[in-house]
């Protein structure tokens, strides 16, 4: 399905201003709805929402299925009654407004829902029993796999006791009997999780406000998926990966990049009719109007490392799927919204996967200008068919890579868009004009190339840990007058 003239704004959840720590769906997130309505934009487009695990990525989750808990507005909780204002404000995580601080999530957060949790009697809400039903297909798998890793002290399932880590029989029996509590608990916060976030992506579409959801490819090691369903990965007989995911070395990295991730075994989801796959998609639909797949390129090849190898180096390609996988899920789902991300590496192959596909395909102008002016990035190579962005939550923020453009490639940046007198704090607007007024059907800008932020407001250096994914927006960036540029420039592209 293609997508119409439109525009749209990127910005995590974990982004949005909230008063405990972290963005979620609270009274800030519906004023961002109302903000995208009133700058004229169509499009909010966000990063997965599954619960993070190690790093705090969330291309790294505990489930492809799950919504990350802390998310929760816990003033909504306290509308409810199982939390009060006190209980909020001890557990408030919240050192510095403008970033998030992953390890007093961890600490305070699970335990404040706990509360909210044993005061809510949710096992007698028919709401809840309905929910529990209706998701079984990975809702019990998750919740027994968050209750069986707090058994072993957080640790990954691959370091599990044998009984439980190859799903024996009467070890699952002894878990669920023994952690009913617990894994009700797990239940409930998926429960509050999706009825909030349903309760503001209704608000969003009423108004609108389509919201454009992101999955990875690839689902993390230490998942319920994984743990759950080894069949369909490439495991041994003692259900250790054989293999993972990454990226070959190129000119950014020798060493290449090392994912982790679990790869596919495309012959055992081909003989299952792709019926994992199919449930995946069709559950990002209850999520998602729009659905962005990460790394489409390995649905053409993917490059499989050996298990334990410390680099990339010693990786391989393989053939992924291809066009079988996508004309299945056609036929199953029907006509849906897809953005293929296809950026990195291009060959021939990934170009056809994409054109048979007919999704539009990704532009990045953080990519479009080198000295040679020849790069497909360039907005005057566009197809209509694309999406373009200044950048994505990989890459510098537009200011932080204007700020580092070589003397040639800055002459080429000037005499591309003649804007040789534009000053510092404008010369941003300027980018956002050129993706704007470009041929592209769709152009979504992330909030902090609107606000011409640099590198203090990059979201993801990729291939490091520490300091990624923190990034948050203040309820003060948000003003009139730049809801009124938005909506003078959207009006200008015919993006309206």
């Amino acid at each position: 399905m293609k997508l119409s003239r439109k525009s749209g704004i990127l910005l995590p959840i974990s982004s949005l201003p909230s008063p405990y720590g972290i963005g979620g769906f609270t009274k800030e997130a519906y004023d961002f709805v109302d903000f995208l309505v009133e700058a004229g934009q169509t499009y909010w487009q966000i990063l997965p929402l599954g619960p993070t695990s190690y790093g705090d990525s969330p291309y790294q989750s505990f489930s492809t299925f799950a919504g990350n808990p802390y998310f929760i507005d816990l003033d909504a909780l306290v509308e409810e009654g199982v939390l009060t204002e006190e209980e909020c404000e001890q557990a408030d995580c919240e050192i510095n407004r403008r970033y998030v601080e992953y390890g007093l999530l961890y600490e305070n957060r699970y335990e404040l829902l706990r509360k909210a949790y044993e005061r809510s009697e949710i096992a007698s809400d028919p709401e809840f029993q309905k929910f529990v039903e209706e998701n079984r297909s990975w809702l019990k798998d998750y919740a027994l796999f968050m209750t069986v890793k707090n058994c072993f002290d957080g640790a990954s399932w691959l370091e599990w006791a044998d009984d439980i880590r190859l799903r024996w029989g009467y070890s699952l029996d002894y878990y669920y009997k023994e952690y009913a509590e617990e894994i009700e608990f797990y239940e409930y916060l998926q429960f509050k999780f999706m009825e909030q976030w349903t309760k503001l992506k209704d608000y969003a579409n009423e108004k609108g406000v389509r919201i454009v959801g992101d999955i990875p490819i690839y689902v993390a090691l230490d998942s319920a998926d994984a743990w759950a369903h080894p069949d369909l990965f490439q495991m041994d007989e003692d259900r250790r990966p054989k293999a993972v995911a990454g990226c070959p070395p190129d000119a950014f990295s020798e060493d290449g990049q090392l994912w982790g991730n679990p790869l596919y075994r495309w012959d055992v989801h081909k003989n299952q009719h792709y019926d994992w796959w199919i449930r995946r998609m069709e559950h990002c639909y209850k999520l998602y109007d729009v659905v962005r797949i990460d790394h489409f390129r390995g649905f053409d090849e993917y490059f499989s490392i050996p298990y334990g190898d410390e680099t990339a180096v010693g990786g391989h390609w393989e053939k992924g799927p291809g066009m079988e996988l996508f004309r299945t899920l056609e036929e199953k789902l029907g006509h849906k919204a897809v953005i293929a991300e296809d950026l990195g590496f291009q060959t021939d192959t990934v170009r056809k996967l994409v054109k048979d596909s007919g999704y539009p395909n990704m532009k990045v102008l953080g990519f479009a200008f080198d000295a040679t002016g020849t790069s497909e990035h360039l907005p005057h190579n566009y197809d209509k068919n694309c999406v373009v962005y200044t950048g994505t939550h990989d890459n510098e923020t537009l200011m932080q890579w204007y700020d580092g453009m070589t003397e040639e490639v800055a002459a080429f940046v000037e005499d591309y868009m003649n804007n040789a007198h534009t000053p510092r704090n404008k010369v941003h607007w300027d980018f956002i004009r050129l993706a704007m007024l470009s041929c592209a059907n769709t152009c979504i800008i992330p909030i902090q190339d609107y606000l011409g932020l640099g590198k203090e407001a990059r979201m993801n250096f990729p291939s490091t840990l520490g300091d990624n994914w923190k990034w948050r927006m203040l309820k003060s960036d948000l003003t009139e007058e730049l809801a009124k540029e938005i909506f003078h420039l959207t009006r200008l592209s015919s993006r309206g």
